[in-house]
């Protein structure tokens, strides 16, 4: 069948602003930072955003993929379930990791551990009789992302030792920048000890912070996901995954520098064609008692001066806007999205 949304994505441009925070800590504790056109910017890592958006869709019925150096044990488990020995889970557990990682990382799914567990099975536990390629085929036959592992198909998985069984990325998120210069302050802290007999500090110290206005920048190949997940669960990924994209938000000191703010704006392509991130790359200035304002007018200035310069070439299929109208919410945004994801197929 020929694939409806070759070419299709859906672009998220969300401006979101936080108060004093430390949202994603570099290797000193402190807020990381980029420099953007000259100036330095707040930015937390696509990485750290993207796990807590991860971590969020299961808040929302997706059961996840499993990613862990912890194959084996997960694997022999499985087989103990079914009936294996100790020994022989524990064996049988690290040839099969050892056939799709030696030190890395793994994303696989819980349906391809237990089908890993029926074949050791059926060969009797016996984990000299377990061969590479005749898992990398029962982990290609069964491994279906719509049911448990919707963000291995979203987020993407690589298997240096088995290439048939990688799966490209349908989401691309670009690192969260402040739109704005930002200079990280510096907070001084003690403690006092409840059992200490003589006034003074037991403990002092100092945690860095800053308050930004960041834009965040998420693209979802529609295309490349109905290719890893099929139609039938396609509006419901988008579902899914726009409403994680709206409640995550990083967990670094949440609970002595609470960063608890949605988003404030945001504008939603559905378009055919190449990406478009809007860069940034002049820090803008307060105005009207804030970065918001300036913010959204740049981004707003932006997509219309690229989209009038592509021309046909913009591809537009649909637009939306979030922040502005109090009638129109998430919910609104979600069913607007789905309609058109169905409208397509």
């Amino acid at each position: 069948m020929t694939n409806p949304f070759r070419n299709t994505r859906i672009e998220y441009h969300i401006l979101q602003s936080f108060p004093v925070t430390c949202l994603n800590r570099d290797d000193v504790g402190a807020p990381k930072t980029a420099i953007v056109g000259g100036s330095t910017r707040a930015r937390v890592s696509s990485q750290c955003w993207k796990r807590q958006v991860r971590l969020s869709m299961q808040d929302f019925g997706i059961k996840l993929g499993i990613r862990s150096k912890k194959v084996s044990e997960f694997v022999a488990k499985a087989c103990l379930q079914k009936g294996a020995s100790e020994e022989q889970a524990a064996e049988c557990g690290k040839v099969i990791s050892d056939s799709f990682s030696k030190d890395t990382l793994f994303f696989f799914s819980e349906s391809e551990a237990q089908a890993f567990a029926d074949y050791a099975r059926e060969k009797n536990f016996d984990s000299t009789t377990l061969k590479d390629k005749e898992l990398q085929k029962v982990a290609k036959k069964v491994l279906n992302p719509a049911v448990d592992g919707l963000d291995i198909a979203l987020f993407g998985r690589m298997v240096a030792q088995a290439a048939d069984l990688n799966i490209e990325a349908a989401a691309s998120f670009s690192h969260a920048i402040s739109t704005h210069k930002v200079s990280n302050e510096v907070e001084f802290f003690t403690a006092l000890d409840d059992l200490a007999e003589e006034p003074g500090s037991a403990h002092m110290g100092s945690l860095e912070f800053n308050s930004a206005t960041y834009y965040r920048y998420i693209s979802l190949d529609l295309g490349q996901l109905w290719e890893s997940i099929g139609g039938e669960h396609l509006a419901e990924a988008v579902e899914s995954l726009t409403k994680a994209l709206f409640v995550a938000v990083p967990s670094a000191r949440q609970t002595t520098q609470s960063g608890a703010s949605p988003w404030e704006f945001a504008k939603i392509f559905i378009r055919k064609g190449q990406r478009l991130q809007v860069p940034f790359e002049t820090a803008v200035k307060a105005k009207d008692g804030g970065y918001l304002q300036p913010s959204i007018t740049a981004l707003t200035d932006y997509l219309t001066k690229k989209e009038a310069l592509a021309g046909s070439l913009f591809g537009k299929e649909k637009e939306f806007t979030f922040g502005e109208d109090v009638n129109f919410s998430i919910d609104d945004l979600i069913k607007g999205l789905k309609l058109t994801v169905a409208e397509v197929q």
